[in-house]
C-alpha cells in the first residue's frame, strides 16, 4: 500500500511561523501551522491553519479548519470550519462548510457553503413537513 506524505507524520505536529519571520513558497503539512509571521505562498494542511493577530498570508489557504485573527489576501477553503476571529481581515473568496464571523471582522470577497444535498442526503427542493408541531 502507497502512503502519501501526510500519513507519514503526525498530526499533532505543530508549525509555527513566528512573528519576524517572512517566508516565501508554499507549505504542506499533516499537522497543525500557527501564523505570526508573514507567508508569500500557498498553505495546505490536513489539520487545522491558525493566522495570529500579527499573521499575514498572501496566497491561498486550504486546510481542514481555518482560523483568522490577522491578515489573509487569497482564496481560503476549510473542509470543515472558517472562523474569522474579531480582528480578522480577509481579502479572498471562502468555501467552508460551517462559517463564523465575529464582531468587528472585516472581510471582503465570496462565500460559499458547500453544496447542501451532499453532506445532508436531503434535496433543497424538499419541502418541510406542514404538520404543526404540539
Amino acid at each position: 500500500m502507497n502512503s502519501t506524505p501526510f500519513e507519514d507524520s503526525k498530526s499533532e505536529d505543530i508549525t509555527i511561523i513566528s512573528n519576524g519571520v517572512k517566508l516565501e513558497g508554499k507549505i504542506t503539512s499533516s499537522g497543525n501551522i500557527r501564523v505570526e509571521g508573514e507567508i508569500q505562498g500557498d498553505i495546505l494542511s490536513q489539520s487545522n491553519v491558525t493566522v495570529g493577530e500579527n499573521g499575514q498570508v498572501n496566497g491561498q489557504i486550504n486546510a481542514g479548519v481555518i482560523m483568522i485573527g490577522g491578515k489573509v489576501s487569497g482564496t481560503v477553503r476549510a473542509n470543515e470550519k472558517l472562523v474569522l476571529e474579531s480582528k480578522g481581515n480577509l481579502k479572498g473568496d471562502i468555501f467552508t462548510k460551517i462559517l463564523v464571523v465575529e464582531a468587528g471582522a472585516k472581510f471582503a470577497g465570496k462565500s460559499k457553503m458547500e453544496d447542501f444535498e451532499r453532506y445532508t442526503g436531503f434535496k433543497e427542493t424538499t419541502k418541510p413537513s406542514t404538520t404543526p408541531i404540539k
